[in-house]
């Protein structure tokens, strides 16, 4: 069992207080970046005032669920602060979600307002599933109004045909503008911080449909401190912190707005992931935060002409989301000057458990130690109900004031994912002598092989070893003899080559005979999830199509 209590204890209060004491610390100070236009903490407080007034005109307060469908702007800052300082939950939609999705979470959440921004694509299907799911009311905000003027005015001139066509008329739609305008003043609202939803968070819905993890005001906040206290050289008001993680993801959520926010830090707001647009913004902004996951990571390692000087302003870079490969973190290291550690956590753990310590050892494949007032304990997987010692291997659970209250509307699935109180986390690690986490796999990941528990991990990470292997996925696909066994998919990096063949008898140096692909197939690319994580879904289904009898 892993402990870290402090004696002091850690912040956990309503959410809007972050932002409160910012802008009466650093009022004058850069909050908000975005395209080259700046926002200071005093203007950052008085738009999501003006928000929060507008939305109780609506009548939203405790018990309202209030939709976040936006790309990351300065309206997903200010209508989360907003949204949350009335006392409402936010729930948060990723803007490439299909109408499938958005009608199931809204239905699901009883999100009864959306805010989205003045773009067809993402405004269309909203509005078509608006009636059927019970959405109410649309607020639409003005990609014009954020951007500085020159772009502002090229947006409105050449690009009127991705721009949202609505009525304000319908009952459905009421533009940001009216609903901020004479709002009069925002009411106080007393939030509970222990018992209080902020959040609904929905999972990501690979072992079944989405779930809304229910994060109070103190499991986010708690989470904020928790993170910066851990890692111990944060400086409050001079941080520079790169947002190209979508802040709908909980990863960015806390380590992109919460944790930012409630240092006093400038926010670089980047809309989407285009490689060489980020390397230009980080050099240009010189950034010195760069919270990211490992293909964003592996794409900067790769890139075509990379001037390394462009990373110089980079202090601390952190990895999350899925596994960091050594090779990539000691690479991108080297390009970088800067530190790369890795973390861990989850949704329904507002998402930081453990994390390398910068200024401490930092160890390859491990997620470091836990944050403070986190109890990480590895549990035997036949036998949930016992604990195991260092060194071996069973399910993660953990304690904190960082973990959810439980599934939204889901009471069963909410007691079956805690065991004696320690929520279960459905991975598979062990703990070293030195109190350092390490993750083999998923529970569900694992590939049974003969008897052999295999773990798909362990191959990926040796994969990564090879010097052409950019991406690496493994699999278990069936096997008429061992019952299941592996087979890997890769990308190569630009300029090298491999064949499977290569590549198999590579492995036969890294991994045991029981851990031998089947087959090695080499990709253009690789599925990767909304938020950039490699994905596994698509290559299972893919798998299993394949061994359908015609």
């Amino acid at each position: 069992m892993l402990k870290r209590l402090d004696e002091n204890g850690i912040k956990a209060g309503p959410v809007p207080d972050l932002l409160a004491a910012a802008v009466a610390a650093h009022g004058g100070r850069p909050a908000l970046n975005f395209m080259g236009r700046r926002w200071t903490y005093g203007e950052l407080g008085e738009l999501v005032d003006r928000a929060a007034a507008g939305l109780q005109q609506m009548g939203v307060g405790k018990g309202s669920k209030v939709g976040l469908c936006l790309p990351n702007t300065p309206y997903s800052v200010i209508f989360y602060f907003a949204i949350l300082k009335t006392g409402a939950t936010v729930v948060n939609f990723s803007p490439l979600y299909v109408e499938r999705e958005l009608r199931h979470q809204i239905a699901d959440s009883g999100t009864t307002i959306m805010v989205v921004p003045d773009l067809k694509v993402i405004h269309s299907r909203v509005a078509s599933v608006a009636a059927e799911s019970g959405l109410r009311s649309i607020i639409v905000c003005p990609m014009r109004g954020i951007l500085p003027f020159v772009k502002g005015w090229m947006f409105q001139l050449f690009k009127r045909k991705d721009q949202a066509v609505f009525s304000e008329g319908d009952g459905l739609h009421l533009r940001m503008d009216t609903a901020m305008r004479g709002a009069g003043k925002f009411t106080p609202v007393f939030i509970d911080a222990q018992t209080d939803v902020a959040v609904l968070q929905y999972t990501g819905g690979t072992t079944g449909v989405p779930k809304g993890a229910m994060l109070t005001h103190a499991n986010l906040t708690a989470n904020a401190h928790q993170v910066i206290r851990h890692v111990d050289c944060l400086r409050a008001a001079e941080e520079k912190v790169l947002g190209v993680l979508p802040l709908f993801h909980v990863f960015a959520m806390t380590n992109v707005m919460n944790i930012p926010v409630a240092l006093g830090c400038e926010i670089i707001l980047v809309p989407r992931f285009q490689l060489q647009d980020l390397l230009a913004t980080i050099a240009k902004e010189k950034a010195t935060i760069f919270p990211g996951v490992p293909t964003i990571y592996t794409a900067i390692n790769n890139a075509p002409g990379l001037d390394p000087k462009g990373l110089s302003s980079l202090k601390l870079c952190i990895s999350g989301g899925a596994p960091l490969p050594a090779e990539v973190r000691h690479r991108f290291e080297q390009l970088s000057g800067c530190k790369l550690v890795e973390g861990y956590g989850l949704s329904e753990t507002a998402p930081v458990l453990t994390a390398n310590p910068p200024l401490g050892e930092i160890k390859d494949g491990s997620v470091g130690l836990p944050v403070p007032q986190t109890v990480i304990e590895i549990r035997d997987l036949a036998d949930p109900h016992r604990v195991l010692g260092t060194g071996e291997r069973g399910e993660v659970c953990a304690r904190g004031p960082q973990v959810m209250q439980g599934y939204w509307r889901r009471p069963e699935e909410t007691r079956n994912a805690f065991v004696d109180g320690a929520f279960r986390t459905g991975d598979v690690g062990y703990v070293d002598a030195d109190g350092y986490l390490y993750l083999v796999d998923r529970i569900k990941d694992v590939i049974l092989c003969g008897g052999y528990n295999v773990y798909p991990r362990m191959i990926e990470e040796a994969l990564y070893l090879h010097p052409a292997v950019a991406e690496a996925v493994v699999i278990g696909v069936d096997d008429k003899y061992r019952g299941q066994a592996p087979k890997a998919f890769v990308t190569l990096r630009e300029g090298e080559s491999a064949t499977p063949e290569e590549l198999l008898a590579f492995l036969t140096k890294q991994v045991s005979k029981i851990e031998m692909p089947k087959a090695v197939e080499i990709r253009e690319q690789l599925p990767k999830t909304l938020v950039g994580k490699l994905s596994k879904k698509e290559l299972v289904d893919e798998e299993r199509k394949k061994a359908r009898p015609a």
